[in-house]
């Protein structure tokens, strides 16, 4: 049990309340007391608020289950179905034109297109690798993967056949980047002072330093490194040792999907490494080669412009924090008898952190124009965004922060969201920066939604189903008709497989050609490769020629099965990919607490999962359960089939619970609880449990 302090009725861990009190609140000149006051007074607004929007999520849910489960047998109406959700409230007015508000938008959010990485909060190397990933090099990123179509580098130290395919696909990058004078090729180029190159456009020339010409294209930046002294440069007839992308011009430090926090020591974590990103002083050492390593944030990049005038670049990624959703309570704080609403703590805490950045107080400095940036995901249609937003009000006023200090980033992946969009950008329309789509989420609250309507397509199919590909479009299109080009970020989801960048450098593309102006990927190795999307396509004048969003009735089409007959070998394989990846991941969550990981699919292919991929996976597997499809024989007899596989697959961890000999400890059962409980989970989420059983095996349960 743990002993809480008590501040201003508020039920407080003592180790977080210290931390808030001397390491947040003080530095910033506040009185400490007056800020939990003020945090009371603002838990008995908002708490009330919190559960009455959760309740309204069940009530819903309710009716839609019912008017399923009365035409159970029947053609599906869709005329009927819309006026359904229309009358019970799913569905509300469209707000009507309208322009964004928001002011004060750091430009690599308003005005500059670029890759966003999403990093567990958690881990501190991890956080650091992100943050640093603003530059990348070229080289190493083509030398490292399989985005060089070229053979394996050789083991045994550098590979010098590989190293001329390297340079020669990075010097042809530059020639559709930055392409010379005459028609002359990078790799023509010999005995150059780097700021005396021949361009074709010589104002793309921005600066240059001691060791490297600075360049501009489509607003991205791209440093040519001059070094003699180095072995590669040392070997070119330019002297070019690398070539260095503005890369992750964004990324966001996540309390959410990709960690596992359930409790005070998590939470404690994740604010002290929000703190040290924002004071600028997180610092992470390890063991790599034998020899202890230091990794720290990466300082500005100073050139001198053409005017003769020094001018500094950001060394670091402009960072988001992402906030949990309304859902979740954590025993860090109570207040009146109960678990403290996580997602008005995380609120509170990061925002009082982000104030530092505001005041001033940090090493480097993260928004040069005042703002704090947050990520505030999972939520179900504009009352819950308009909740945020005068959360968002409240939080300000107690910090004494300038009004819409705070922005917000709305993830798009709850379908009463998808489907009122246009409203729920309406209600933060003078703090929103960011939209944004993702499979996985959107599904999953699909899946549930609908659950009682039949059973639905395979997993596979719904990627190229109708309401996918509406969801897909009108994120882009409304976006685009509420003024978000040029103010905002409007964002596409994750590239999982973090090993196939070749294959990455080939779809990718298509989230810029979509109209989107920033996109997830999985390292800061695949923001590099990203990075050239932003230089072959612009984003901004693709979103200039897009046309009208898909139409609501295709959004709201249901992806039922529609009486298809499958195989039994069919079945089996669906359902085993789904218990393959729900074991895989579960495993990692429950037993060692890592909610980010690259984790072996079905077919031994590395995907970067977080929680997200049990959400689809239970939703699919209860869908089919609630049906008849399967029964619960054929899910537990894929569950031990399927725990024999990932056993197999994480067999050289030392640190690894076998699942297949602990069907009865908490990683299985999780599993097992996340299928056939999932029919009543809200929404269908599946923190409620992975917190129960992480809590569990946290005290040797």
């Amino acid at each position: 049990m743990t002993d809480y302090l008590t501040r201003a009725g508020i039920e407080v861990d003592p180790a977080l309340a210290t931390f808030i009190e001397t390491e947040v609140i003080a530095p910033l000149g506040r009185d400490t007391d007056a800020f939990w006051t003020g945090f009371a007074d603002l838990l008995g607004t908002f708490a009330p608020r919190n559960r009455a929007l959760l309740q309204k999520r069940e009530d819903l849910q309710a009716k839609i289950d019912a008017w399923h489960t009365e035409r159970a047998g029947q053609p599906h109406d869709a005329t009927a179905y819309r006026a359904f959700l229309e009358e019970i409230g799913y569905l509300v007015p469209e707000p009507g034109n309208f322009t964004i508000g928001t002011q004060n938008v750091d430009p690599e959010i308003a005005t500059m297109a670029g890759p966003q990485l999403v990093v567990p909060i958690l881990n501190a190397r991890f956080l650091l690798n992100a943050a640093n990933a603003r530059w990348g090099s070229l080289y190493d990123a083509f030398y490292g993967t399989d985005a060089l179509d070229a053979p394996a580098a050789r083991p045994g130290g550098y590979d010098e056949d590989r190293g001329v395919a390297v340079i020669a696909k990075a010097k042809a990058f530059m020639d559709e980047a930055v392409p010379l004078a005459d028609g002359k090729k990078w790799s023509e180029l010999s005995d150059v002072k780097h700021n005396g190159i021949p361009l074709a456009d010589p104002a793309q020339c921005v600066g240059w330093n001691d060791k490297a010409c600075l360049f501009k294209h489509n607003g991205l930046h791209i440093e040519v490194v001059f070094d003699a002294d180095h072995p590669i440069g040392r070997s070119d007839p330019a002297n070019i040792a690398d070539i260095n992308l503005e890369a992750a011009l964004t990324t966001i430090a996540d309390c959410e999907d990709s960690v596992a926090a359930v409790d005070a020591e998590d939470k404690l974590l994740a604010y002290r490494n929000w703190l040290g990103v924002i004071r600028g002083d997180l610092s992470e050492s390890f063991e790599k080669g034998g020899k202890t390593v230091t990794r720290a944030l990466e300082g500005d990049r100073t050139y001198t412009a053409q005017d003769g005038t020094e001018f500094a670049l950001p060394g670091r990624s402009l960072m988001f924090v992402r906030n949990v959703g309304h859902l979740m309570t954590n025993p860090a704080m109570r207040w009146d008898g109960g678990e403290i609403a996580e997602g008005i703590m995380d609120a509170v805490v990061t925002s009082a952190i982000g104030a530092h950045d505001v005041a001033g107080l940090g090493k480097y400095g993260n928004s040069r124009k005042g703002s704090i940036y947050i990520v505030k995901p999972k939520m179900h249609g504009p009352e819950e965004c308009a909740f945020t937003n005068d959360l968002f009000d409240a939080v300000e006023d107690l910090l004494g922060l300038p009004r819409h200090t705070v922005k917000v980033g709305v993830m798009d992946e709850e379908r009463r969201t998808s489907a009122n969009l246009a409203a729920c950008i309406h209600a933060v329309r003078d703090r929103i920066v960011f939209i944004n789509t993702g499979f996985l989420d959107r599904t999953g609250d699909e899946i549930h939604t609908s659950m009682r309507a039949g059973p639905m397509m395979r997993k596979g199919e719904m990627k190229s189903s109708a309401w996918l590909t509406a969801y897909e479009a009108r994120n882009v299109g409304i976006g685009l008709a509420h003024g978000l080009s040029g103010r905002a970020q409007i964002g596409k989801g994750m590239w999982a497989a973090p090993d196939l960048m070749g294959q990455m450098m080939i779809e990718k593309i298509g989230h810029l050609r979509a109209g989107a102006n920033t996109a997830w990927v999985p390292s800061p190795t695949a923001a590099t490769l990203h990075a050239i999307h932003y230089h072959r396509e612009d984003v901004f004048e693709i979103q200039k020629g897009l046309g009208d969003a898909a139409k609501l009735e295709e959004l709201l089409t249901i992806p039922l099965a529609d009486s298809t007959n499958w195989s039994e070998e069919e079945i089996r394989e669906e359902l085993d990919n789904n218990c393959q990846g729900l074991l895989g991941y579960v495993v990692r969550w429950i037993d060692a607490g890592v909610g980010c990981s690259k984790v072996p699919d079905i077919n031994d292919v590395g995907l970067m999962e977080d929680r997200a991929t049990l959400r689809i996976s239970s939703q699919h597997i209860a869908n089919w359960l609630l049906h008849g499809v399967i029964s619960e024989e054929q899910v537990l007899d894929s569950l031990r089939r399927m725990a024999a596989k990932v056993d197999e697959q994480n067999a050289g961890d030392p640190f690894y619970e076998p699942l297949l000999e602990n069907q009865d400890g908490a990683a299985f059962s999780a599993a097992k609880d996340l299928i056939f409980k999932g029919v009543e989970q809200t929404s269908g989420y599946t923190e409620p449990l992975l917190h129960a059983w992480r809590l569990r095996k946290k005290a040797g349960a």
